[in-house]
């Protein structure tokens, strides 16, 4: 039987994501991120095309390593300025039933106890259909804003990174137990003392002496997406992810990826399916090759390659700025998206130019599209799913909403007559609707930490 694919709409609550430029095309609507009637429209379309959610991205500095400026930057909208994608959730699910919602949120500047409250009032509030992309930063700008000197080493923030999700495990998983909440009105009792504890963590990086502040949500633990594709990034995934969002031009590298993560997992008594991966991909799209290219060319023309360069010297840590356009680019040992860097250098080679990285960075910014016919884009996501092993794709907006309303229109019928994508929802939370149960597997970690009652 054939896996069922799956879409996430990936973008950002600010006017510039990830394709750099395509802001001042007339037709893109997304100078009104700023609106809540454009992000509740947004959720409708979405969910009227059965996306299985939205994953929206994040930062918390600016990407200022090119030129040792945020000027390019600001001139450009290059993911600034960016509003905060949590409080964008409760209205999109207001107007949905079913969407998912994917939030990034960067653990080293979030202390863990509140940020488990706010995580579990949105699941809550969402009925269950929340997701927590797990993100340890990459921007130096982003530390100096809350008082650091810069971000600590790449390794090391993994590190950090497990003690924080013991805890937050710990807070989800432990503190409430299921039965807890006794809601007696004649007794006038509504939680159970007994059966509500104090989780006591005394770490290298955090302490705590709490107990979680919310009552047991739908998924208690929101589902998990994680990011990092680097050695040490798959080891994190490997143990905590349980969706896996990953980068990559050609299938083989990233099959290598995938194969790796799953191995890895299975190694911590985890089965090979308690992950799902999700590949990015940019489509542009028609009912012809020809509608197709000719749309290419529309957007071609509103691509910004200076603002590709900002937000690529930003994720790699290197500054574009400071080279020719065929002299050889030193990555050295960067402190930024070590996983970024692997990523080019299995696209462009171990020798790359400014010069290599424009010519893949087609609509501003280093994704290359899928630039064909409707139905050659649906044998394309069937290829990928085949020979990478991924579950699905989350979809980098071009120009917005008409990138996903071709995908909706044209590509999505395709699929769902090859059996391949579904034609109604699954019902229950967002985890039951990815893997048939509402809580964290047994296998996964932090399902250890579950109390019973």
């Amino acid at each position: 039987m054939a896996r069922e694919i799956r879409f996430n709409a990936f973008d950002m609550n600010c006017v510039g994501h990830i394709q750099q430029g395509l802001w001042t095309h007339p037709r893109d609507q997304s100078h009104r991120y700023a609106e809540l009637r454009y992000w509740t429209d947004y959720a409708k379309r979405l969910e009227a095309g059965l996306f299985d959610g939205i994953f929206l991205a994040d930062v918390v500095g600016v990407n200022d390593v090119y030129g040792g400026s945020n000027a390019a930057a600001l001139k450009g909208a290059v993911q600034v300025p960016v509003n905060d994608p949590m409080l964008l959730v409760p209205a999109m699910a207001a107007v949905t039933e079913h969407l998912g919602f994917g939030i990034t949120a960067n653990l080293t500047y979030e202390p863990p106890f509140l940020f488990a409250r706010r995580m579990s009032t949105l699941d809550h509030l969402t009925g269950g259909r929340i997701g927590w992309n797990i993100v340890t930063g990459y921007l130096d700008s982003a530390a100096k804003a809350i008082g650091l000197d810069g971000q600590t080493a790449h390794d090391d923030r993994y590190d950090l990174a497990d003690e924080y999700m013991e805890i937050m495990y710990r807070l989800f998983e432990e503190s409430w137990q299921d039965d807890a909440v006794v809601f007696d009105r004649k007794a006038g009792i509504y939680a159970d003392p007994a059966k509500v504890h104090t989780i006591h963590h005394a770490g290298k990086q955090y302490r705590l002496d709490a107990i979680h502040l919310c009552e047991p949500s739908p998924q208690r633990t929101p589902v998990l997406y994680q990011a990092g594709s680097s050695t040490r990034g798959r080891q994190f995934a490997a143990t905590h992810a349980e969706c896996v969002f990953v980068n990559g031009q050609k299938i083989d590298g990233v099959r290598d990826i995938v194969d790796d993560i799953r191995n890895r997992a299975e190694a911590q008594g985890r089965h090979r399916d308690d992950i799902k991966v999700f590949v990015g991909a940019t489509i542009v799209t028609g009912r012809t090759e020809k509608e197709a290219r000719e749309k290419l060319e529309d957007y071609r023309a509103y691509a910004s390659s200076e603002g590709a360069l900002v937000h690529a010297a930003a994720s790699l840590g290197i500054d574009f700025s400071k080279y020719d356009l065929d002299e050889p680019i030193q990555t050295g040992k960067s402190a930024a998206i070590v996983s970024n860097v692997e990523a080019i250098t299995r696209s462009a080679g171990p020798q790359w130019t400014k010069r290599k990285l424009l010519e893949q960075m087609v609509l501003g910014s280093r994704q290359a599209p899928m630039v064909v016919s409707a139905e050659e884009i649906a044998d394309r996501l069937q290829q990928w799913v085949e020979q990478a092993d991924v579950d699905g794709f989350n979809l980098s907006r071009t120009v917005v909403p008409e990138c996903f309303d071709d995908v909706i229109e044209l590509v999505i019928p395709i699929l769902q007559e090859r059996g391949v994508y579904k034609t109604s929802y699954a019902e229950g939370p967002l985890r039951q609707k990815l893997f048939g149960e509402p809580r964290l597997s047994a296998r996964h970690v932090g399902g250890r930490y579950r109390v019973a009652g």
